[in-house]
């Protein structure tokens, strides 16, 4: 049966439309929206009610891939640079040292449980060795998860950073099964020269990407989000070429330029934050379509072992050894353990043996299927569940913004931001005039229990007062959090 475009342009569409409904019912109930996404998918397959047959390998990988690349852009847009630094090098131990102990012994654990080969099985372990960022940032920032002790950008460090390690060991694992000839240790000065190279690109084009957008003076404000997205692809594309690893580039890049002033900086992140939930779900959903569940049920008992395995030995050891650099609590390295989500990146890598016709490749796609969706299930749908029973869980006090006049058609370099004084705050019965309050900052209303206070140099400060203090950068925003509570 062919399709004309049109046929195609309305079934997208009308999938789209169901998976955002179904994600605005059903997400009440603690589902998370991406094991919905996948759920439709599955559903309109040529398995399920829709009978839509796509299997087309190729084509799922390669918009996984460019799915994940503007994912990981705009999650480093949102990173901020003073709340991954104290964590930066947990992070980064955690992306490389504990994405590698967790591919080898799930790889061991496979290999015993399924009669495969070791590199068969250390090619399954490479696939899910990563944690997801799509999964983690979206479950982490909608249901606005806070935690102690800077878990939350640790945990979106090490899910945004850690997929250039699996992508290296998947392509490598699979190099090695399609040549007979190969060496593991080829494989050792590959990987730093693709790290290399790739970080270098990031930081490169990071800059390159500030100095454009703040310097081109483009007469249409809508070609700045063309532009950035020509530069992103770019950055993917060129690194790859030179042999380098397109996906940290990416990330890199998105980290450095989400920490500069750039013009239209509010209104490009907005941008990416709406092509970045669109880019998840087109990609959960062409997965979805792409699994057969028939062929899932005779992989159930070991995807069910190798997921338990993979959750509850595999992530905790690799966890507690990358964190035993560190001074880290036990229920830190507990939670940390627990968030070992993985989604749609996992299914993407598993499609590279599927198109290099590695023999049990087939097998290794609806494992690595069945494990996405059981951690999406279990551990998504009790984050904060556990958060709570480690006493890890405290109130998201993370300001809401608002970018003056940017609804407006112009630009303004102030924001106007709400902070909550709480128990903790030292401001609490003092007078404005007494604060050590940053010059360029301003207290310009006070909501106090829904009545709005003017306030004055006089103006005694109370616990559950809402600041509405307008800045104008994350610098002064940051003297204005030392004034308030130290």
């Amino acid at each position: 049966m062919s399709f004309t475009i049109e046929d195609i342009l309305l079934g997208a569409s009308i999938l789209l439309m169901i998976s955002i409904l179904i994600s605005k019912s059903l997400g009440r109930l603690g589902i998370p929206a991406l094991a919905l996404f996948l759920g439709v998918g599955m559903l309109a397959g040529s398995e399920g009610i829709g009978g839509i047959y796509f299997d087309d390998s190729r084509t799922a990988q390669s918009l996984g891939t460019i799915a994940l690349t503007i994912i990981l852009f705009s999650g480093g847009l949102d990173t901020r640079w003073e709340s991954i630094r104290p964590i930066l090098w947990r992070g980064v131990t955690l992306s490389t040292l504990g994405v590698f102990i967790t591919a080898i012994l799930v790889g061991l654990f496979a290999t015993y449980v399924l009669n495969f080969t070791l590199l068969e099985g250390l090619l399954l372990g490479a696939i899910v060795s990563s944690t997801d960022a799509a999964a983690v940032f979206s479950i982490l920032r909608s249901k606005n998860i806070g935690l102690k002790n800077n878990l939350r950008p640790t945990l979106e460090l090490e899910s945004g950073s850690n997929d250039p390690m699996a992508y290296f060991l998947t392509v490598s694992f699979t190099f090695l099964l399609t040549n007979e000839g190969a060496n593991i240790w080829q494989l050792v000065p590959m990987f730093f020269l693709q790290m290399s190279i790739g970080a270098l690109m990031g930081v490169v084009m990071g800059r390159v990407m500030v100095w454009v957008i703040n310097n081109i003076k483009l007469e249409q404000e809508g070609l700045y989000p063309a532009l950035t997205l020509a530069m992103v692809v770019f950055t993917f594309a060129f690194t790859n070429l030179i042999s380098g690893n397109g996906f940290l580039a990416v990330y890199i890049s998105s980290v450095i330029l989400g920490n500069k002033n750039f013009i239209h900086k509010r209104s490009l992140s907005r941008f990416y934050d709406g092509v970045a939930w669109l880019m998840q779900i087109l990609m959960f959903l062409t997965l979805g379509l792409l699994v057969f569940p028939s062929q899932m049920l005779p992989v159930i008992g070991m995807g069910i072992l190798i997921s338990l395995f993979l959750i509850f030995v595999a992530r905790p050891i690799s966890v507690f050894i990358g964190l035993s650099f560190f001074k880290i609590s036990l229920q830190d390295k507990l939670y940390v353990s627990w968030v070992g989500l993985r989604g749609a990146v996992p299914i993407v890598f598993a499609t590279y043996p599927l198109l290099a016709g590695v023999e049990k490749s087939n097998m290794i796609f609806n494992i690595v299927f069945f494990i996405v969706l059981t951690s999406v299930m279990l551990q998504g749908t009790t984050l904060k569940l556990v958060a709570d029973w480690l006493n890890l869980s405290e109130q998201d006090n993370s300001p809401k913004r608002f970018q003056l006049g940017e609804d407006m058609g112009y630009d303004s370099k102030s924001t106007l931001v709400e902070l909550e004084l709480t128990d903790s705050s030292t401001a609490v019965g003092k007078s404005i005039v007494d604060l050590q309050f940053p010059k360029a900052s301003l207290i310009v209303l006070i909501d106090r229990e829904g009545r709005y206070v003017t306030p004055n140099g006089a103006t005694i400060l109370e616990k559950g007062d809402k600041l509405m203090v307008m800045t104008d950068s994350d610098e002064e925003l940051e003297k204005v959090n030392k004034a308030l509570y130290s």
